[in-house]
């Protein structure tokens, strides 16, 4: 009876086996289906494993831990993910491995593709800066594209931290400090990545991060601690979260910070109530590297075991890279501290996107080596990056329209530490190549081929970018003797931005400002290219350099892009994402603030109100601002109605010239100010925008609208409500430069 009984059992589950693994075209059940058949043949070690996510084989991303024998763990069908392993020969490799298996459940490939992968785009704040929806999507299809054919099913992408502290090095990798800007740029990035959607070859399973309100870390320095009010961390927060859900975002990232005393990766609040219950997300959660083992550190769990029960008590389904789940969550279920029944609702979720990408049909449909080759030198790609680069550029100042170049321009000084910088053009989180000295173009290159060979081009470096020395001035400033115009490219190294490089002064690195005062001294034209993946504070440079474009750091492209601008190829239109500060002590700075008691009537006026004794309240750079080649101008806003009641739309018209003598886009941004509030609201929230092309001499009239809905926000109560009352309109090309109408809610 005993040996009938143990066939009976393994005909069952070959049969089990058979269900789960045969194409869903070939059959009538549902994913839901086949994920519960092949939970039911799992061991309970065997759940946690899918729960388990380990770095690769070779360049980590974070603090790397001593691991025995990954290759045994795979074959034990121990690990669920792994992350830093890329290449279609790779890919296939691991996963050869993990097949070995005895269930045969394919590994989920996750890798950090922030801002291209091997065609480097702008980095995310930069994209965030040309305002173009469009542009920014397609990046990520285009980073989806080449990621997914060497082998990657998912991105740790995109960040949508709001971010109004530029001493946090991590603002580079999101969209700013606007909540509504910050929401269309999440999608545009989900769509992008997820493309047609899962299963198609060349999607790449998204990820939100850092849920939540990473952005606000306390002082700007990263893995800190965050304290606000719960409807702070609605109205602002959220949002683009919230956003990236709507949009069908497939997993979700858990925080390092603590909301208020509890670690995001344990926070109930946030992962279960909000996440689950009230946005309703069919996605998983994977903890940040280590976070799960870090609430040791933050006191809030007692060990590994305490921290593990935790993470997933909170919502937290993969631990990635602690450990904590793979050593202790079997006894805890043993022990009855954690129910089988969580273990299975988590290991549903990780397998149901396995099934949605294809995986169990075709283990190794995303190692396809004939793909990676077809993708690896793209030019059409190439092509598609210089567009966004060019787009991402800000011009802060251009006094006596020094740029675009003029043709009677015979000598240009190129002059800075980041001229011929290679490597750096990419920025942080981005990836680096064996051929990047022949693949990207250089600030030299880019400048050099589209000056043609009439135009004399002399070099000097003038200094590091940190170090003290000024040993080089003196070759700096003869060679700008020589010039007709000087071009400076001075700012950050790549790696002043990004993860763990929070910096408590954000001035320009080392001696750089001391050159451009050298050579400023020459009686020269200087424009200066600030590259850079934050806000940084450059006022002497401001006050006195002729021409100003911000670089950021903007990829493969980045020479060809800058030329384009310099030259007048491309008509400059990026906008500010992020307010830009005068000094450090102003930090946080931002647009859309609270108004007090006391506020100042003017920057002269320092008496009893809330102001500094020295320094103007007002930032160096405001929130949406970006010039350009042209000039135009925009009407005061239009009303279709001074009254509007729910149900019923405000239509706001305005009408834009370009009054210039060059082509030009414009972006045009619509704010609103609820006057009186129960809660006291900001004296300004971005609630639209559109950019218009415009040739010279032509006008058009734009067209917006709000809502009942657009006004709403939490309460005290956490309601999302809108209240009766006096509100203002304003519509303008920045947020400091707007002319407002007054309307009524009833």
């Amino acid at each position: 009876m005993k040996n009938y009984n143990s066939g009976i059992a393994v005909f069952l589950m070959l049969l089990v086996l058979a269900l789960y693994t045969e194409p869903a075209s070939s059959q009538k059940l549902s994913i839901d289906q086949r994920v519960d058949s092949l939970l039911k043949l799992m061991t309970l070690e065997e759940k946690i494993g899918q729960m388990n996510q380990y770095s690769g084989f070779e360049e980590a991303t974070g603090p790397v831990t001593e691991e025995a024998d990954k290759l045994e763990q795979l074959r034990r069908g121990m690990i669920g993910s792994m992350l830093n392993v890329t290449g279609a020969t790779k890919t296939r490799q691991a996963q050869e491995v993990a097949l070995q298996s005895r269930l045969r459940i394919p590994l989920l490939f996750g890798q950090d593709i922030i801002h291209g992968y091997r065609t480097i785009f702008p980095i995310p704040l930069a994209e965030a800066a040309s305002w173009n929806l469009e542009a920014i999507e397609l990046s990520a299809r285009v980073a989806a594209t080449e990621a997914s054919a060497a082998g990657v099913h998912w991105t740790f992408a995109p960040m949508v931290d709001i971010s109004r502290d530029p001493r946090w090095g991590r603002v580079m990798e999101g969209a700013g400090e606007d909540p509504y800007l910050g929401s269309l740029v999440a999608v545009a990035r989900v769509n992008g990545f997820q493309g047609n959607g899962f299963g198609s070859p060349d999607a790449l399973m998204a990820c939100g991060k850092h849920f939540a309100a990473y952005g606000a870390a306390i002082g700007g320095r990263d893995y800190n601690s965050v304290d606000m009010s719960l409807q702070h961390l609605h109205n602002d927060y959220l949002k683009p979260f919230k956003a990236a859900v709507d949009a069908g975002v497939a997993t979700m990232m858990t925080a390092f910070n603590d909301i208020n005393g509890i670690p995001a990766t344990a926070n109930k609040y946030i992962l279960r109530h909000l996440l689950r219950d009230e946005w309703n997300f069919k996605g998983f959660v994977v903890s940040d590297w280590g976070s799960v083992g870090e609430m040791i550190n933050h006191g809030y769990s007692a060990d590994e075991a305490d921290a593990a029960k935790a993470a997933l008590l909170g919502g937290c389904d993969m631990d990635m890279e602690s450990r904590c789940y793979i050593k202790n969550m079997k006894n805890l279920v043993l022990s009855g501290h954690i129910s089988e029944s969580m273990i299975d609702e988590s290991v549903r979720l990780i397998l149901r996107k396995k099934f949605e990408m294809g995986l169990f049909d075709d283990p190794y449909r995303f190692c396809n080596e004939e793909r990676e080759k077809q993708q690896w030198d793209n030019k059409e790609h190439r092509e598609i990056a210089r567009n966004i680069a060019r787009k991402s550029i800000v011009l802060l100042k251009n006094d006596k329209s020094l740029l675009p170049l003029k043709e009677n321009v015979k000598t240009i000084a190129m002059i800075g530490p980041l001229v011929k910088a290679v490597g750096e053009n990419n920025g942080f989180w981005s990836y680096s190549w064996p051929d990047d000295s022949a693949r990207i173009v250089t600030q030299w290159q880019g400048i050099r081929n589209r000056a043609g060979e009439h135009v004399n081009l002399l070099y000097a470096k003038g200094c590091e970018i940190s170090e003290p020395d000024s040993s080089g001035f003196k070759e700096a400033v003869e060679i700008a003797m020589k010039a007709d115009v000087v071009i400076m490219s001075i700012g950050e190294s790549a790696n002043m931005s990004g993860e763990a490089k929070s910096r408590s002064n954000i001035q320009l690195p080392g001696v750089q400002e001391e050159l451009i005062k050298a050579v400023y001294a020459t009686g020269k034209p200087v424009i200066v290219l600030i590259n850079a993946g934050r806000p940084l504070v450059f006022n002497w440079t401001a006050d006195h350099a002729h021409a100003i474009l911000y670089t950021w750091w903007l990829g493969t492209e980045a020479g060809n892009a800058i030329a384009d601008v310099v030259f007048g190829d491309y008509n400059p239109s990026g906008k500010l994402p992020m307010t830009f500060p005068r000094s450090e002590g102003q930090i946080p700075v931002y647009y859309n603030y609270f108004n007090t008691g006391r506020p100042p009537k003017d920057e002269n006026d320092l008496n009893y109100v809330s102001a500094y004794i020295d320094l103007p309240n007002s930032p160096r750079f405001p929130f949406g601002y970006g010039l350009s080649y042209t000039s135009f101008s925009i009407s005061e806003p239009e009303l279709n109605t001074t009254t509007i009641t729910a149900g019923e739309e405000l239509s706001i018209r305005v009408t834009v010239a370009n009054t210039g003598n060059a082509d030009g886009t414009e972006t045009i941004q619509l704010y609103f100010r609820d006057k009186v509030g129960s809660l006291v609201r900001p004296v300004k929230q971005l609630a639209g925008f559109q950019q218009v092309f415009l040739k010279k001499g032509e006008s058009r009239t734009l067209i917006f609208t709000l809502t009942e809905k657009d006004l709403r926000f939490y309460n005290e109560n956490l309601e999302f409500k809108s209240e009766p009352g006096e509100f203002e309109v304003f519509t303008g090309n920045s947020s400091d430069n707007v002319k407002g109408k007054t309307f009524y809610l009833k």
